[in-house]
């Protein structure tokens, strides 16, 4: 059983963020209404899209979901 998206991200929190993906970790891991159980993209997506104002970009989501699905697999 693969992991969620929130629960693989958290491994790039860190206390001083030197990168964007490190930076939206931080964020989501303070957003109590982020859905920390999803492993759908297009779920995370909108949710981003409506309540991620913390996110600098949209890209840095994308790229953070391509590590996702390479680490992690398909399901």
């Amino acid at each position: 059983m693969r992991k969620s998206f929130y629960h693989f991200l958290m491994k790039y929190r860190h206390p001083e963020p030197k990168d964007s993906i490190s930076k939206f970790a931080n964020h989501a891991y303070d957003d109590h209404s982020f859905p920390k159980r999803s492993e759908d993209y297009q779920e995370i997506s909108l949710y981003l899209e409506l309540n991620g104002q913390y996110l600098e970009s949209m890209t840095t989501f994308d790229e953070a979901w391509e590590i996702y699905e390479a680490t992690e697999g398909k399901g």
